[in-house]
């Protein structure tokens, strides 16, 4: 029981080591690929204009780009 507990407690102990990195660097979750952008894709829809929702979605994360610690 006690390795089981101690175990248990490293591993609660990197969790919270990487929740607290994440919330502190305020990145957003990314895919290791790059996804569409490595494709010059700049949204996956044929509508010139993108709809309100994606807009205000698109001008956060162009925010967060110029606003990153790194």
């Amino acid at each position: 029981m006690t390795i089981f507990l101690l175990t248990f407690g490293l591993f609660l102990l990197v969790v919270v080591a990487m929740a607290a990195g994440y919330i502190l660097q305020r990145k957003t979750l990314a895919g290791s690929c790059g996804g569409l952008g490595e494709l010059n894709i700049e949204k996956a829809c044929d509508c010139d204009k993108p709809c309100e929702k994606r807009q205000k979605r698109l001008d956060k994360e162009k925010f967060w780009q110029e606003n990153k610690i790194i």
